[in-house]
């Protein structure tokens, strides 16, 4: 049982914490060398710069509002080969700073013209799950089968998710009706 005495050392205690863990403001004191004479020997005053010119700021990427992140899990290349079932297996080379378990490239999708994810396992968050960083293998390369692509679909769209920024990335737009294009090929095998 804590007496009323022992409650009064505990107070005076946590008050004597509290006085040494705040310093006492102080008074601000002018710079010496502000108060030197311009003749001190041995110092020599330099003037203070001016800018001549509006300083320039050049940027590869477009200015975010204070706070927002971008996401940068970007897909860079995309081959998708055609089996003879109909069904394909897409080949997607991603790039991602992952620094481990807390920030890493967590997901990609094959996306048809109207929003559509396709996904060969319905439980699945992405057409392609991935389960680990990839910290020391940048970019990257990982594949998906089993996808199907609806009658009629002529064009898809691949594109990365990271697990802290989610999408907004670089997307690669794949054209399944030629052999290859910007950032990708497609095989057809008999």
């Amino acid at each position: 049982m804590i007496t009323r005495y022992g409650l009064l050392l505990i107070g005076a205690g946590a008050l004597l914490i509290g006085c040494r863990s705040a310093p006492e403001p102080q008074a601000a004191t002018p710079s010496p060398v502000a108060e030197e004479p311009a003749s001190t020997p041995g110092r020599t005053l330099l003037p203070e710069p001016t800018l001549t010119e509006e300083p320039t700021m050049t940027a590869t990427e477009p200015p975010t509002p204070r706070g927002e992140r971008v996401a940068n899990a970007d897909v860079l290349y995309v081959r998708a080969v055609q089996a003879a079932d109909g069904s394909w297996t897409f080949y997607v080379t991603v790039a991602h700073p992952d620094t481990g378990w807390e920030d890493y490239a967590d997901g990609w999708d094959v996306l048809t013209p109207d929003g559509t994810v396709l996904r060969p396992d319905p439980d699945s968050p992405f057409t392609r799950l991935l389960l680990h960083p990839h910290v020391d293998e940048q970019p990257f390369t990982r594949s998906q089968r089993g996808i199907v692509i609806p009658e009629g679909v002529t064009q898809v769209t691949v594109r990365a998710h990271d697990l802290v920024d989610g999408f907004g990335g670089r997307e690669v737009v794949v054209d399944l009706t030629a052999e290859s294009g910007p950032d990708f090929e497609v095989e057809r095998i008999p």
